[in-house]
């Protein structure tokens, strides 16, 4: 079996237990418990729809354009009126 065959035969099943979460739930109202089932039981469905998202390959996931950076040092005159961090200007001393 193919993912894809797999993905979907998991939606089946995840989608016949949602139906009998929905009986129950009609059968045993305002049950903590219940809501908890329910609760898990969207969970499942929205996992499920990520891997299906996932397993669509790297064409579904863009991946962003990657910045070179260049290995040649910068212009020293860029640096000429700024403060070393933390140490403040060239210029001044610490009180």
């Amino acid at each position: 079996m193919s993912v894809y065959d797999d993905l979907t035969s998991v939606q089946r099943s995840l989608d016949e237990l949602l139906r009998s979460v929905g009986r129950l739930e009609q059968q045993l109202r305002g049950s903590l418990e219940m809501r908890r089932v329910r609760v898990d039981a969207d969970h499942l469905r929205e996992s499920v729809a990520l891997l299906r998202e996932a397993s669509q390959g790297p064409a579904a996931a863009q991946r962003p354009a990657l910045v070179t950076i260049s290995d040649t040092p910068y212009d020293m005159s860029l640096w000429t009126d700024s403060d070393d961090e933390g140490l403040g200007a060239r210029d001044r001393h610490a009180p």
